[in-house]
């Protein structure tokens, strides 16, 4: 599809990947391939570069969430961001050709790395849901792990003491789905929900666009409807394998970066994450919400960039 978005926004160029879906049906997943091209230029490939970084998105955003630390990492490395399918560019299968869960995003993103000719090694750069996916692989394929960075997210299931969001079980009733995929309203809520710094109409717009009918907002729903929250949810299982897989990576150099004003990830969930990985860089910012990228995009970037540098490979 198509997006109305200003060059000087988003200036990057849109590559396809095809993914697997139920049965034999078979998808295109939008992704970037940014940074320094030598001789893989012709087929699409940033081959050549010494380091790679992978960034993964959550819900409802897509690509366009890591727009500024993309123009400012690229011309270092080289930098990889799929939209997950029915998200963003991505095609917007229906429930008889794809299924939403978390088991098909981690095999989707196999099979986007198998494609790519990455180095041996790559850092993860994970937001929201972006986290669980791009943990899961990482649980699954350590030894390709180098370095980990984490916003606002989780990769556990939340201890009783924390507090769920109600929009999670909200997104399960009628009137969940027909706010969802009537009036985009998740995507809509999350472009003044998610941040503490208004965002510009055109960013606005740029979040939501992708979401224009009901047929393209099914992601956004099938997403949050997939998040565990008892022990009988379809991706119940895979949270927990995730979760136990945190252990492997405790002499991995991590950063984690976290908006302290946010109301679906809270400072408590920062809190689990360092009793979980105590040795892990913590920069957590005042006044940021969940997107915080909008809200200290120069703060963040610079946190990352200088994690980056200080963990070379």
């Amino acid at each position: 599809m198509a997006l109305n978005i200003s060059k000087s926004l988003y200036p990057f160029t849109s590559r396809f990947a095809t993914v697997s879906g139920i049965g034999s049906k078979r998808h295109q997943l939008h992704y970037l391939d940014e940074g320094r091209l030598d001789e893989g230029e012709e087929n699409g490939s940033a081959g050549g570069k010494n380091e790679a970084l992978v960034m993964i998105h959550g819900n409802p955003s897509w690509s366009f969430l890591f727009r500024d630390l993309i123009k400012k990492l690229s011309p270092t490395y080289r930098v990889v961001v799929p939209d997950h399918i029915g998200m963003g560019l991505s095609e917007k299968p229906t429930d008889r050709a794809y299924e939403y869960c978390l088991d098909s995003r981690l095999k989707n993103f196999e099979e986007l790395i198998d494609q790519l000719e990455l180095p041996e090694t790559f850092t993860l750069i994970l937001h929201d849901w972006g986290g669980m996916i791009g943990m899961a692989y990482a649980a699954r394929h350590p030894e390709r792990i180098a370095r980990l960075v984490l916003m606002n997210t989780a990769a556990f299931h939340l201890p009783d003491h924390m507090s769920v969001p109600h929009s999670l079980g909200l997104a399960r009733t009628p009137l969940g789905t027909y706010s969802v995929r009537g009036l985009n309203g998740f995507a809509r809520i999350a472009t003044h929900w998610c941040v503490k710094q208004p965002l510009s109409d055109e960013v606005k717009r740029a979040y939501t666009q992708p979401y224009d009918t009901w047929k393209n907002r099914i992601g956004t729903l099938r997403f949050v409807q997939d998040v565990p929250l008892k022990q009988s949810d379809r991706s119940y299982d895979a949270v927990t394998a995730t979760e136990k897989g945190l252990a492997q990576f405790a002499d991995t150099p991590k950063l984690i970066v976290w908006g302290n004003n946010d109301f679906v990830f809270k400072p408590d969930v920062l809190e689990h994450w360092r009793g979980i990985w105590p040795n892990a860089e913590v920069h957590d910012i005042d006044n940021c919400g969940h997107y915080l990228m909008e809200d200290a995009p120069t703060e963040v970037c610079d946190k990352i960039a200088s994690f980056l540098e200080k963990h070379t490979l």
